[in-house]
């Protein structure tokens, strides 16, 4: 029975996974890059590729452990390789993913330079890394279909160590695992380990981590879960995949010693009486007020939610003679690129023409900071609702940035000038910025398919676009989600500019308006421009493009994404702060990826040894205390289980552990691993005997059933 049954639950299982596909994956259709956030996630990749990885994407020998053994954590900076077998797309994701280390870590990553330790960036089967640094350098896959911000993340935490959250040893207090959901083989990826092989760095379980697991996970049933959270709630949280969870960040910069992170340079929510180190100028007429929210004016960072919390800084401009001003300064600022991006949040209240000034005070070159220009100018407009700016900074040395507010007209009504949510980064500010308020309203109201359109915006390289936005889906197919397209729009520079615009790369994000940058997980999709369609023409009558009158310009076709972020994530997180939805985008020129691969450089001998120590040196050696050092536990060759489908780990004697896989009457598994399987020969007789008995039988029936016509 066993042997006739065993084909059938094969057949059965492919039948379930093709079901899977269609059920979670929405149909694309013209002018979708992907499926947004329904996109497959990198264990569905990885079992179409059919790869034996450990925990679905760990390659190498999993006992080798980077959070207990020191000598596998990475110094930095980590030397990368981009191999042109990357997509292009996935060149810019993984430079975005390097950017979000820098600015929430001490991780750092630059080109290879001959290094004997680097991370090879290439594009193979699936999305998959090895767990810390092989000192020999490594391969990172980044595969078809792993191109986004989060999967890089994902990816590159474990080369720096880290294993899947559900593989904890408390784990079992947290979640439950459905042993009997699981694909027959597939069981190894749910073990967990105890702390002399996985250390959770004392923090607690996590059910927002990146690494965990998704609940449909090497599942057989399309939509019955192999993992469930002992919190209902978080059943539709784990395996996220925004960006760096809280706890995600702290065991990261536990584990590496990080005290600071590389490009924030200064952040403030005013909710300390230091106000983070600002000062008021002393030649104004008058101060910023550190001001606790209420019901007529709430703060930005909490939104007036909370009791005796939510600080902002206030300008009175009340009752007050034009011209006068108050000044809110910086500490000194010591910046390391040549460009910074600052954004605050800011509301002006009252009568339209107060005016709010962004100034830099820089080193005069006498050691002076006291060099003073004025970079951005924002003036009231009679809108008293919290804005958000975003205000490039170009500044090489030491500085300070300070506000001045200022009385814009004479007026007896009541007005001022509000500041929240400070943060400054090294990084260069969006080209777009999409303010939309009354989310919810707009929800309400806004049937399936209905859209909002931004103005246009123009590039760093001058070309314009814009931004399509769909509160309850591009169709009725997912009203639960919001779509969003980018397009190119006709602009000024048309003329001069480059024509189809390709190898550019379109990043759409919805901003989580947390007001600690380090904590934000913001929903990030991005694509990249080429030949195969044809929207990237000049927008013009010809080219069929739809003219918009109340932009003035030419809307070329609509390239995003139908299912771009669910409405259960948008009132999960502070997407919504406010009300507002924030919408961010970059059209940026990648044509410098395209070709840049360097070739690895051979490894000399001497690499990695020091020199040799003169006998002078050996003698002060000597005379130094020697340090007691941490001894070496012996390892258990079979923790963690290399053996799937099955298989018993023994150790032999010369202390190598292999597999012995398991017999069965229909079917066998073989390979170092038991990860190949074999239908018995005997079986396989039978089978391939009873089908051509079968196919004989049923031309014999038809030949009766002709002749008796």
């Amino acid at each position: 029975m066993g042997s006739v049954n065993a084909p059938w639950r094969i057949t059965a299982f492919i039948a379930i996974l093709v079901v899977f596909k269609v059920q979670a994956v929405p149909t694309l259709y013209g002018g979708d890059a992907d499926a947004g956030e329904l996109r497959e996630d990198i264990l569905d990749i990885n079992s179409e590729a059919d790869l034996n990885l450990f925990e679905g994407d760990i390659a190498g020998d999993p006992r080798q452990n980077a959070i207990l053994d020191e000598t596998r954590r990475w110094k930095f900076s980590i030397p990368y390789i981009l191999t042109d077998s990357l997509e292009l797309n996935a060149k810019g994701v993984i430079l975005q993913a390097f950017e979000a280390y820098r600015l929430k870590s001490c991780v750092d990553f630059k080109p290879y330079e001959g290094e004997s330790t680097y991370i090879s960036f290439t594009k193979l089967s699936g999305c998959w890394s090895f767990v810390g640094d092989d000192k020999v350098g490594q391969n990172l896959s980044i595969g078809a279909r792993c191109d986004t911000k989060a999967i890089v993340e994902h990816e590159l935490l474990h080369a720096l160590g880290f294993y899947h959250e559900q593989s904890r040893s408390d784990r079992d207090d947290y979640v439950k695992i459905w042993w009997d959901q699981i694909i027959e083989g597939k069981e190894h990826n749910f073990k967990k380990y105890e702390d002399d092989f996985i250390t959770d760095l004392n923090t607690p379980y996590d059910y927002e981590s990146v690494m965990h697991y998704r609940p449909l996970s090497f599942n057989k049933n399309a939509t019955v879960p192999t993992i469930t959270t002992a919190i209902p709630a978080f059943n539709e949280i784990i395996g996220q995949r925004l960006d760096f969870s809280a706890v995600d960040l702290l065991r990261l910069n536990r584990l590496y010693d990080c005290t600071n992170t590389h490009t924030l340079l200064d952040q403030c929510s005013f909710e300390l009486i230091n106000i983070c180190g600002m000062i008021q100028g002393e030649t104004d007429e008058a101060d910023w007020v550190q001001t606790l929210s209420s019901a007529e004016e709430p703060d930005h960072t909490l939104a007036g939610r909370c009791r005796d919390a939510g600080y902002f800084m206030r300008f009175d401009t009340s009752k007050a003679t034009v011209g006068k001003s108050a000044l809110l300064e910086s500490r000194i600022l010591y910046p390391k690129r040549k460009e910074q991006c600052l954004q605050f949040f800011y509301k002006m209240v009252g009568p339209a023409g107060d005016r709010l000034f962004v100034w830099v005070r820089t080193d005069d070159g006498t050691g002076n900071v006291c060099s003073v220009k004025k970079v951005h100018t924002i003036t009231g407009d009679g809108d008293d609702s919290w804005n958000v700016a975003h205000v490039t900074l170009k500044v090489k040395e030491r500085f300070r940035y300070f506000f001045q507010g200022a009385v814009g007209s004479n007026n007896n009504a009541e007005g001022a000038i509000l500041i929240d949510d400070i943060t400054l980064t090294e990084t260069t500010c969006p080209s777009g910025v999409w303010r939309i308020q009354n989310f919810t309203g707009l929800l309400a109201t806004t049937s399936a398919g209905g859209r909002i359109r931004s103005k246009p915006f123009y590039s760093a390289e001058g070309y314009a676009y814009g931004i399509s936005l769909y509160p309850k889906g591009r169709d009725g197919t997912y009203p639960d989600y919001v779509g969003v397209t980018f397009h190119l729009c006709s602009g000024e520079n048309d003329g001069v500019m480059e024509w189809p615009v390709i190898n550019r790369q379109a990043t759409v994000t919805a901003m989580d308006q947390d007001p600690d940058a380090k904590l934000r997980m913001s929903a990030t999709r991005s694509f990249t421009t080429d030949t195969t369609n044809p929207y990237w023409v000049k927008p013009t009558s010809t080219s069929g493009a739809e003219w918009d009158a109340s932009s003035n310009c030419y809307r070329g076709p609509e390239y995003g994404w139908t299912t771009f972020l669910s409405h259960d994530q948008l009132h999960r997180r502070s997407f919504l702060k406010n009300d507002d939805l924030i919408i961010v985008v970059d059209f940026d020129d990648l044509i410098h990826l395209v070709k840049m691969e360097v070739p690895v450089q051979p490894r000399g001998p001497s690499d990695d040894l020091l020199e040799e120590e003169t006998p002078t040196q050996e003698k002060e050696m000597s005379d130094v205390p020697k340090l007691r050092q941490r001894r070496a536990v012996p390892s258990d060759p079979c923790n963690p289980d290399p053996c799937l489908n099955g298989g018993v780990c023994v150790v032999e004697k010369h202390g190598k552990a292999t597999c012995r896989c398991a017999p069965g009457q229909a079917t066998y598994y073989a390979g170092e691993t038991c990860e190949k399987q074999h239908i018995d020969g005997s079986i396989l007789g039978v089978l391939i005997g009873g089908a051509a008995g079968t196919i004989v039988l049923t031309l014999a029936i038809f030949s009766v059933i002709r002749r008796a016509h």
